[in-house]
C-alpha cells in the first residue's frame, strides 16, 4: 500500500504536478528562489488534504473526502497485489523520458479490472464505451483535449495583438512585476487548488482515499508529497518541463499568467460538468487538457503573429499530441496485460 502510494506519489509530482505548475515555475526561476515557490504551493497543498480528509465543514457527502468524488466508481481493495505497484513503477520510467503521460488512465483504471471483460477483443471493445469506466474517462479526456484546444486558439487569436505580441515587444517594466507577480501568484492557487481536488484521487487510491485511516497515515502522506514536491522544484520541474519551456514566451510573467487562468477555468467546468457531457464525478486525464490548451494557445498565437503556421511548430503540435497518445497506449495496454495475469494467477 504505502509502495504504491510513494511511487504515485513521485510519478504524480513529476508528471502531472509539473504540468499544472509548469509556468509558474518557468516564469519565476530566474527572479523568485524555488523554495519560496514550494512552500506556496505546498501552503495550499496542506490546505486542501486538510479539508478533505478532516471534512471540519461537512462537506464529506458531497466531496466524499480527500478524494473529492472521483474514487466513487472504484472498488478499492482491502488487500493490495503484487500488480498495483506495477503502473506507478512504469510511471516513474517513463516521466524521467519527458513523455507526458496520464496518471488518471494508469493507474486508476487499475482498480477496475473487474468490469473489464476476460477476453482481449471484448477489452479492445470496452474502451470505446462510454458505458464502462475506462471509456467515459477516454472520452471525457479526448474531448476535454479537443475544446481546450479549440478555446486556447479563439481566445489567443483574438487577444494575441493586445497580449502576447505587446509582452513581446515590450519587457516587463520592474515597477510592474510586483503587479503581475501578484496576480498569478492567485490565478496559480485557483489552478493548482481545481487540479488538486482532481487528481489527489490518482496518488490516494492507495490510502482507500484516507477513509477510516488514523491521522498519522495523513500526516505521513501529507510529509511524503511535500519532500517529493521539493525535490521536484529543485530540479526545475525535471524532463516533462521541456514542453513548456519550447512554447513561445513562456517565460514571461504576464503569458504564464493568462495560461494559468484558461487552464484553472477549464479544469474547473470540466471537474463540475458544466457542459452536461459525462458525469461530474468521472475522472478525467488533466495531461490531456493541458496539452491541448498548450497547442492551441501556441498555433492562435502564430497565426496571429506570423500569419501562418510553420513546418516547426505544427510539428512541435503534433509532436506533442502523439506524446500523450503514445502514454495513453503504454497505460491501456499495461492494464490489459495485468488484467490477462492477474485472471490467470486466479484460475491457478
Amino acid at each position: 500500500m504505502w509502495l504504491g502510494f510513494g511511487m504515485a506519489a513521485y510519478s504524480v509530482a513529476g508528471n502531472d504536478v509539473i504540468q499544472t505548475l509548469g509556468t509558474f515555475l518557468t516564469s519565476n526561476e530566474e527572479k523568485v528562489s524555488w523554495q519560496l515557490l514550494w512552500l506556496y504551493v505546498a501552503g495550499i497543498l496542506t490546505v486542501v488534504l486538510t479539508l478533505g480528509w478532516f471534512d471540519p465543514f461537512n462537506w464529506y457527502e458531497y466531496e466524499r473526502g480527500v478524494s473529492y468524488g472521483r474514487l466513487d466508481e472504484f472498488e478499492i481493495p482491502i488487500v493490495y497485489s503484487w500488480y498495483h505497484i506495477i503502473p506507478p513503477l512504469v510511471l516513474m520510467i517513463i516521466t524521467r523520458t519527458g513523455i507526458p503521460t496520464s496518471t488518471t488512465f494508469m493507474i486508476l483504471t487499475l482498480f477496475s479490472l473487474e468490469k473489464l471483460p476476460e477476453s482481449v477483443l471484448e477489452m479492445a471493445f470496452s474502451v470505446v464505451n462510454t458505458d464502462t469506466i475506462l471509456g467515459s474517462m477516454l472520452l471525457k479526456s479526448i474531448i476535454g483535449y479537443g475544446l481546450a484546444f479549440l478555446f486556447a486558439l479563439v481566445v489567443f487569436i483574438v487577444i494575441t495583438r493586445f497580449t502576447e505580441k505587446f509582452f513581446i515587444e515590450n519587457p516587463l517594466p520592474q515597477k510592474q512585476r510586483a503587479i503581475w507577480a501578484t496576480l498569478q501568484w492567485f490565478i496559480t492557487g485557483f489552478l493548482w487548488w481545481q487540479w488538486l481536488t482532481q487528481d489527489l484521487a490518482n496518488i490516494y487510491i492507495y490510502l482507500r482515499g484516507g477513509d477510516n485511516q488514523p491521522p498519522v497515515v495523513f500526516l505521513a502522506s501529507l510529509f511524503l508529497i511535500l519532500a517529493l514536491l521539493a525535490y521536484i522544484f529543485s530540479r526545475r520541474g525535471g524532463a516533462v518541463q521541456e514542453i513548456v519551456r519550447q512554447k513561445i514566451n513562456t517565460f514571461d510573467i504576464r503569458s504564464a499568467t493568462f495560461i494559468d487562468l484558461i487552464y484553472g477555468l477549464a479544469l474547473y467546468a470540466f471537474k463540475y460538468d458544466y457542459f452536461g457531457l459525462w458525469g461530474a464525478k468521472i475522472p478525467m486525464s488533466t495531461t490531456w487538457l493541458f496539452v491541448g490548451l498548450l497547442a492551441g494557445r501556441e498555433i492562435g498565437i502564430r497565426i496571429n503573429m506570423e500569419g501562418k503556421l510553420t513546418k516547426n511548430i505544427t510539428q512541435m503540435v503534433i509532436k506533442d499530441f502523439l506524446k500523450i497518445l503514445l502514454g495513453l497506449v503504454i497505460s491501456i495496454v499495461l492494464v490489459f496485460i495485468i488484467k490477462i495475469l492477474a485472471d490467470y494467477q486466479s484460475a491457478n
